[in-house]
């Protein structure tokens, strides 16, 4: 089976949660991916349902980490350009799947997100 995996324009430790919510409610601090899969507090059901709908759709797994716990070889393709979501292929080989402006086209929509990620996965 496929995986995506989404990495967050943030940190995974307190202290990064913290800096980024707080930074976030001041206008310092943007991600996108955290604005499609997150409300102020917790993950958006309308992101469980997208991404439920997308794995039963297309059998692809979509799993997310912040910068500091991504995956060693997600990380070097990402290359510090975030947010931005990844391929891992049957083969275990990971490729760039959707960059920070097109995460960023989608708004906070997770449903024009996931409608992005349909079109890509059909093509």
């Amino acid at each position: 089976m496929a995986k995506l995996i989404g990495v967050y324009d943030a940190d995974a430790t307190l202290l990064g949660e913290v800096a980024y919510w707080i930074g976030a409610r001041f206008g310092v601090r943007h991600c996108s991916l955290c604005d499609i899969t997150h409300s102020l507090f917790r993950e958006k059901a309308q992101w469980r349902e997208c991404q439920s709908k997308l794995e039963g759709e297309f059998d692809v797994e979509f799993e997310t980490f912040h910068r500091n716990d991504q995956p060693d070889d997600v990380r070097a393709c990402i290359d510090g350009k975030y947010p931005a979501v990844v391929m891992r292929g049957d083969d275990g080989v990971v490729w760039m799947f959707m960059n920070a402006s097109e995460i960023d086209a989608c708004g906070a929509s997770p449903e024009k997100f996931a409608a992005e990620i349909s079109r890509k996965l059909v093509r």
